[in-house]
């Protein structure tokens, strides 16, 4: 008994995710029910919940969870009601399917009871037990995604979560980390009251397919942050987004022009650079920039996949014809060529990394195993674990999780920092660190790394520098 919802909801969800797996399953029942009959409607709601694991993982209790999951039916608060017909018909189908067959009376003690446990094709432990491989949140910005790529809508594949864009998580506040990102299932949702409403996300990659020259490039994996090329005060300020696609790199280059009598027409940006790993296929141009416009042209990178990724850096300038106009907009007459250097800008192997994270970390680092494991052991020039928890993070691109990316001060121990991420081909890829403050060596970190494929680990190893 608990007065507070919060608690006892958690208590409840604590126990359909242990109790299904003790030696006595069935003595939880009752206790389970009695908030379905005594409590307030989140906490039957979330009863509700709890019974439908029972039955989902305990094929023995299904008829007898059954016969109180369907007294919800008829609940007065909705949210229960729903929660009771998903779980009542979910799992009528799995019972039609795959009735419970006790064990035979002659069978062998010693051998394991196997009757009681769902089988592979269980649409309830499916349903009902499994996690969503992506929060709703992420699955409707996916969806969205999806539909926004042009040539999908007539594709003759179906729609799965392995055709659906990866989508990164967005972080609300630095504090914020994926491990915050409850991809539950979807009964294990806890009503909730006064959220502030989410600001529209807006797809980067939609500049990218609104130009039909480089929507035939593909869908785009990932796109970066805008990465400053000059400074704010300069008569031209110039950004760059990285888009990141399987063979190739677009190049969005954001260009404000600052100057009041002056128009830039057939503006591009020259970029040279890439070491072989990559080369300068084709340009966009911009054909007009006014004055207090900000407008985009494109550079499109081919990529070596022959190649390992490594970080490479490039020199750009800013080229387009200068117009001369009257305050009005009108031209002058005169107009010359002109070249803006611009600064240096680099592409990194975690250009190629999205920040994606998994609901259970540990889970999720027990299930890839170590067989591709990578372990490293670095020396970081930083003066404090707080400085190199931010670096390691911005080497590898990649989410930290479980809130490990905020450093208790003054503890004095090594700091633990779970890292996760899909590399575009969607490979998961997940890291722990451990960061320590050496008194002779500075700041020491010991890193683990672990994906699908051996190279892939030791690529993501690699980044730190």
């Amino acid at each position: 008994d608990c007065e507070f919802t919060a608690l006892s909801t958690q208590i409840l969800y604590l126990l359909g995710d242990l109790g299904p797996g003790t030696s006595a399953p069935a003595r939880y029942i009752r206790f389970v029910y009695n908030r379905v009959i005594l409590e307030h409607a989140a906490v039957r709601a979330a009863a509700v919940s709890t019974l439908a694991k029972f039955a989902a993982s305990v094929p023995s209790l299904r008829g007898s969870i059954m016969t109180l999951l369907k007294r919800s039916l008829v609940d007065e608060d909705d949210e229960t009601r729903d929660r009771a017909a998903i779980a009542v018909n979910v799992l009528s189908l799995a019972m039609e399917k795959n009735p419970f067959v006790p064990r035979a009376d002659d069978a062998n003690p010693e051998d394991p009871d196997v009757s009681d446990v769902p089988c592979a094709d269980d649409t309830a432990a499916y349903l009902l037990l499994d996690s969503l491989p992506m929060s709703f949140d992420k699955l409707e910005r996916s969806v969205k995604a999806y539909i926004s790529t042009p040539g999908t809508m007539d594709a003759a594949s179906p729609v799965s979560f392995s055709t659906l864009p990866i989508v990164e998580d967005v972080i609300e506040d630095s504090s914020e980390v994926a491990g915050n990102d409850f991809s539950s299932n979807n009964l294990d949702l806890i009503p909730s009251s006064g959220v502030a409403p989410k600001k529209k996300k807006i797809d980067p990659a939609a500049a990218v397919y609104a130009i039909p020259e480089l929507a035939s490039l593909g869908r785009v994996f990932r796109s970066s942050v805008p990465v400053p090329l000059t400074e704010n005060e300069t008569e031209y300020v110039v950004t760059c987004v990285k888009h990141i696609l399987p063979d190739h790199v677009v190049l969005q280059f954001s260009v404000q022009n600052t100057i009041d009598d002056q128009r830039l027409d057939d503006v591009t940006v020259a970029v040279e650079g890439g070491d072989g790993l990559f080369e300068a296929t084709g340009e966009i141009s911009s054909p007009s920039i006014s004055y207090g416009e900000t407008k985009s042209c494109f550079t499109v990178l081919q990529r070596d996949v022959n190649q390992v990724l490594s970080t490479t850096s490039f020199t750009c300038e800013l080229r387009f014809t200068v117009v001369s106009v009257d305050s009005s907009g009108e031209e002058l007459g005169d107009s010359y060529e002109e070249e803006y250097p611009l600064e240096d800008f680099e592409i990194s192997t975690a250009d190629f990394m999205a920040k994606v994270g998994v609901s259970d970390f540990r889970r999720s680092w027990e299930s890839v195993g170590n067989g591709n494991e990578i372990l490293e052991k670095f020396g970081l020039q930083f003066k404090n674990i707080e400085d190199a928890v931010t670096a390691v993070i911005d080497f590898l691109g990649m989410l930290p999780c479980d809130g490990t990316s905020t450093v208790k001060s003054g503890t004095g121990k090594p700091h633990m920092l779970h890292l996760s991420g899909v590399f575009v081909g969607g490979s998961t890829v997940l890291a722990r660190a451990q960061i320590i403050m050496d008194g002779s060596a500075g700041v020491v970190l010991k890193i683990a790394v672990r994906s699908e494929d051996v190279k892939l680990s030791r690529l993501v190893a690699d980044c730190i520098r």
